[in-house]
């Protein structure tokens, strides 16, 4: 079983539980236990939050309106990009360990997003788009699927 959606989301906070909802109905239609997608939901809803924020500025002085979602169940994984046209990732932060995710201050309001995304995820890459300005985060996970699944890999 393949399913697979691209959305081009406008940079406005109700873009973010519209992808989330499109997502989670995704996978409950086809059958993916209930604990992983509200995992990826949660993953997915902070990398919006910060195309949305962030992901602003193209470099060219004007603002940018979009960023684009892409979501892939592909056999027993799933795979979630999320790409805006900002200005991407510090040129520095290639060279962290795990690329620019690092823990936030306990007191602060914002800034545990990727961390979160790493933590629900099995595998993440945050980074800049090759060949363009933006950022890029995608990350997957292995699916777990209910017993009554009417889309599981076979």
């Amino acid at each position: 079983m393949s399913i697979w959606w691209s959305l081009h989301l406008r940079r406005e906070a109700a873009s973010v539980p519209l992808a989330r909802r499109l997502l989670i109905g995704t996978m409950e239609t086809a059958g993916v236990d209930p604990d992983i997608s509200f995992d990826l939901s949660v993953a997915l809803s902070e990398a919006c939050a910060n195309a949305v924020e962030h992901g602003g500025d193209d470099g060219s002085g004007g603002p940018t309106e979009a960023y684009r979602v892409t979501a892939y169940l592909d056999g027993e994984r799933c795979r979630i990009e999320v790409a805006d046209t900002g200005p991407g990732f510090p040129a520095a932060a290639a060279g962290r360990p795990q690329g620019v995710a690092r823990p936030a201050p306990v007191e602060a309001e914002s800034g545990r997003g990727l961390c979160l995304i790493r933590e629900l995820a099995d595998h993440v890459h945050i980074g800049s788009a090759p060949g363009r300005a933006g950022a890029v985060v995608s990350f997957d996970k292995i699916l777990k699927w209910r017993e009554d699944a009417p889309l599981v890999a076979v």
